[in-house]
């Protein structure tokens, strides 16, 4: 009785992970067809945010590879190339977001080799 109980509850743990889509929750998942270039639109949007005000003016060049998370809200993380001022570096950029926050629900930081992180929230 009890090694046919275990035998159905393991094979019912089998069908699950086979029939799930890979994804582990609190686990980053790499961002691929249109998930990826919506990723990239929402880069472009906060990367012209961060440069009103005192922010710097980044531009992205090239998208090397972008991982989101679900983590009390959502957290992109973008590999890519970024312009400042005609040069070109590699930088990691993190976007956080909790849409139900009225105030503060955007964490933007930038990390560029040989520059100092930026870190922005609106």
């Amino acid at each position: 009785m009890i090694g046919s109980k275990f035998f159905y509850l393991t094979l019912f743990a089998v069908v699950c992970v086979s029939l799930c889509d890979g994804q582990i929750v609190g686990g980053h998942t790499e961002l691929q067809g249109d998930d990826l270039q919506k990723a990239i639109e929402n880069l472009d949007a906060v990367l012209a945010k961060l440069s009103t005000g005192d922010g710097p003016s980044y531009k992205a060049i090239k998208v090397i590879k972008v991982t989101t998370q679900v983590v009390a809200g959502s957290l992109e993380t973008y590999t890519v190339e970024l312009d400042k001022s005609g040069a070109s570096k590699q930088c990691t950029v993190k976007v956080w977001t909790q849409p139900w926050l009225k105030e503060n629900g955007t964490n933007v930081t930038v990390e560029c080799e040989g520059d100092e992180k930026v870190d922005s929230t609106w």
